[in-house]
Formats: structure tokens, C-alpha cells, sequence
């Protein structure tokens, strides 16, 4: 259905200090995703440190994180209060065009969110920038079907049913979750240990404000790396602006491609908001997003045990 409306330690610490005066019932540390080097990393990159420049632009008035030079990544759980926790997971993935991940604003913020309507919000922080000689998602989505796998994997663990469990990204992270969710029958690396021999596939996607995933010099044909089908796909939420800088045909071709395979699909058009708002409020309608989805998880029961 398609709606159309009107420095390293010093970062981590700085990160984990706020999501935890946002309250959150329970932050885990972050958790190495891999249990050695993740796979194919052999140059050494700059420590980890905030890439924001004084010339960046603020969003609701607010500065970003712009996390660099990812070479150990991990995933962070954000759990709700047990008393609000109704088993429902979702993997959530920040944007930053492969080269930077966007922590706060697509990261922390969000998890906060899932966390207020009950949700496990689990915060993957994937490999930037972009690897030499390689598509610029393969590294992340080494991460990214590791990061569910060993979600699942946990799931017992973690309080919450291994069939509910979802991916959220925005812009370039929201191509990783599309792309996540359309490759998960084969790791694309050597399984490591029983987590990886446990599906990635994800049980529903939300793409917010995503990327890259048609070719416009083809006419906006859907990306390879995105083979789309009935059995292959999961229910999918979109959310975009006809003003996005990104080019709001990536995600209308991807909807209808969806639409056409009988995926059930829901996205949300809106006139203006541009690109980069994560859920931070603002006058612009499309940063209600969040209560929109909201009622779509609800009717589609991933909010709720399958009895």
C-alpha cells in the first residue's frame, strides 16, 4: 500500500552515556560481532573517531556523530523495560554512504524509540568506509547477515522470539537492510561457528529515506545485489520525500518492485523533508514517520506473540 501525505574510547563513552540518559531499562556493552578479525580485513585503518567538521550541517538543531574509520565491528542491545518487552527485535543499521555511520541520529535515537513501544533494538555498528576492490556493501553485509544470525542465535538469551526479529537502516543503511534481506540463504563468508549456521534472514525490513537500490543509468531497473521475490522477500515499510537528494525513484521502483512480486510492502510518500532527519521532530510531516510505523508493525503483527 503506498501513502502519499502532505576518538575512539572518548566516542564510545560519549555514545553509551547518552543512550543511557535516554532511558533505556538495560544497554549492553558493545559486543565484538566477530569473534577474531572480521573476515577479508587485512589494512590497518586510523582509530575509530567522530568525522563531524564545525562546516556540518545540524538536524532539528542538534549535532551528529558521524562515526569513521570502522574496522572492529559490533552490535549494542538496547532492551526495554521487561514489564513493556513484547518479544519483537529489530537490528537497526545508520546510514553515512559507506563512508561514516551516522550513530546518534540513526543509531542511539532510534533504539530509544523501539525500546518506548516495547522492542529490542539491537545497534550494529558495520565496517567503514568502503573496502578497496570490493562492492561497497560487501564488507557491511558480511556484518549485517552476521549481526542477525548471532541475534537469533540468542534469542532465548535475549528475551525475544526468533521470528520477529527485523532490520532498520536508513540511506546507505537502508540499502544494507534491503540487501540483507533479499541475500540471507548463503553467508557470503566462511561460517565462523553455530551462529552463522542459523538464518539471517530478517522477518521484516524498514527502510527509511534508503539508497542505491535502482540503477539510474538503467532507467531505475532494481539493483543486482536485490533480487526481489514472493518467498525470498520479507513484509517491507518504506519511508521517503519526493525532495529526497537521494532521489525519491529509488525507493517508488523498489515499492513497485515489491508490489509486483507480492511482497507485502507499505510506503509512505511525503511532499518535502529532504534527507537525513532520522526521527528527529521537525515542521515537516515525514518526521512522523515513526508513529506511522508504529501502526503498520501493529497491524502486522510483529508486535505480538503468533499464538
Amino acid at each position: 500500500m503506498l501513502f502519499i501525505g502532505l576518538r575512539r574510547n572518548f566516542l564510545v563513552t560519549v555514545l553509551f552515556s547518552a543512550a543511557a540518559a535516554t532511558g533505556f531499562a538495560t544497554v549492553s556493552k558493545p559486543l565484538p560481532l566477530w569473534p577474531a578479525k572480521a573476515p577479508g580485513e587485512t589494512a590497518e585503518l586510523p582509530p575509530e573517531a567522530d568525522m563531524t567538521k564545525a562546516t556540518d550541517r545540524a538536524v532539528a538543531g542538534k549535532p551528529v556523530v558521524r562515526l569513521g574509520n570502522v574496522s572492529s565491528p559490533t552490535i549494542t542491545i538496547y532492551s526495554p523495560e521487561p514489564g513493556k518487552a513484547n518479544g519483537a527485535a529489530v537490528v537497526v543499521m545508520p546510514g553515512g554512504g559507506y563512508s561514516i555511520l551516522a550513530m546518534d541520529l540513526e543509531g542511539t535515537e532510534v533504539c530509544a524509540w523501539f525500546n518506548s513501544i516495547g522492542v529490542t533494538a539491537v545497534l550494529l555498528k558495520y565496517r567503514v568506509p568502503k573496502r578497496g576492490g570490493l562492492e561497497k556493501h560487501a564488507a557491511p553485509l558480511q556484518d549485517a547477515q552476521r549481526a542477525v544470525g548471532l541475534v537469533r542465535s540468542r534469542a532465548a538469551e535475549l528475551g525475544i522470539d526468533p521470528k520477529r526479529i527485523g532490520v532498520l537502516g536508513f540511506s546507505a543503511g537502508g540499502h544494507l537492510a534491503a540487501v540483507v534481506s533479499n541475500q540471507h540463504d548463503a553467508r557470503t563468508y566462511p561460517v565462523v561457528d553455530d551462529a552463522d549456521k542459523v538464518s539471517c534472514r530478517p522477518d521484516f525490513t524498514v527502510l527509511i529515506y534508503p539508497a542505491y537500490l535502482t540503477v539510474k543509468e538503467k532507467n531505475d531497473v532494481i539493483a543486482p545485489e536485490l533480487p526481489v521475490g514472493e518467498t525470498n522477500t520479507p513484509p517491507t515499510f518504506i519511508a521517503q520525500t519526493e525532495d529526497d537528494s537521494v532521489r525519491v525513484e529509488t525507493g517508488l521502483f523498489y515499492y513497485l518492485a515489491l508490489k509486483n512480486a507480492k511482497v507485502p510492502a507499505e510506503m509512505h510518500l511525503y511532499p518535502r523533508g529532504g534527507h537525513g532527519y532520522g526521527l528527529r521532530r521537525t515542521e515537516n510531516d515525514v518526521t512522523r514517520w515513526p508513529d506511522r510505523l508504529n501502526d503498520w508493525l501493529k497491524t502486522s503483527g510483529f508486535l505480538q506473540a503468533k499464538r
